[in-house]
């Protein structure tokens, strides 16, 4: 299902989602919303890149689309992702455990899909931050008259940071590994406080704008 999803429209996406199937699910979703907000990124800029009133920022302005549009690739194949992961884990707990030896190869390949199902969000959640960093970098010098799309660029990246951060800590309390689980915590520390800070400062400058 995961190779068809960016065939599906619109209308299938969200009916799909409010389904009983498991899928797509929460880290699913907050991909979507990210490559949202990373599609306003590159709108502004798009907006922004050939205006001779802008000339001035036009290479910084490029450059902030070209990372924009990669990133919005990274959040599809984040998505993709997402759902190819809870086949895998599914997968695994579908496997024989009727002898010790079965049951030890189990518990090791599923501590390998929950590591491998915490870092696609995870991922997620850091292209959603890099996705706050464009639109503050973009803030203060793209096209005044798409500004506040800036603004929602902001506001929907950190959300979707925020919301694939639940697949996360839903995951680590079944991680053994301590030092990785660590790791993960300290970076959800460090990604929350530093996101609210680019968002609020973010806002800001598009409000000035207005």
């Amino acid at each position: 299902m995961s190779e068809n999803v960016w065939q599906w429209t619109t209308a299938e996406f969200l009916a799909q989602s409010a389904s009983s199937a498991p899928t797509p699910g929460g880290g699913s979703v907050s991909a979507y919303v990210g490559a949202l907000g990373a599609s306003m990124v590159c709108m502004v800029a798009n907006l922004t890149v050939g205006k001779e009133k802008y000339k001035d920022v036009e290479p910084q302005v490029k450059e902030i689309l070209a990372k924009g549009e990669k990133l919005l690739a990274d959040l599809k194949n984040g998505l993709t992702q997402d759902i190819e992961e809870f086949s895998n884990f599914m997968a695994v707990l579908k496997l024989p455990k009727d002898t010790e030896e079965q049951k030890a190869a189990r518990a090791t390949k599923m501590q390998e899909v929950l590591v491998s199902a915490t870092n696609t969000p995870l991922g997620i959640a850091q292209n959603c931050f890099a996705v706050l960093e464009l639109a503050h970098e973009l803030a203060p010098i793209g096209n005044k008259g798409a500004i506040s799309d800036v603004g929602v660029a902001a506001y929907l990246a950190e959300s979707a940071l925020k919301a694939a951060m639940f697949s996360v800590d839903i995951n680590l309390p079944q991680v053994k590994d301590t030092e990785y689980t660590e790791k993960v915590k300290k970076e959800r520390e460090r990604l929350f406080t530093e996101a609210e800070k680019l968002k609020n400062e973010t806002v800001a400058i598009v409000q000035s704008r207005l």
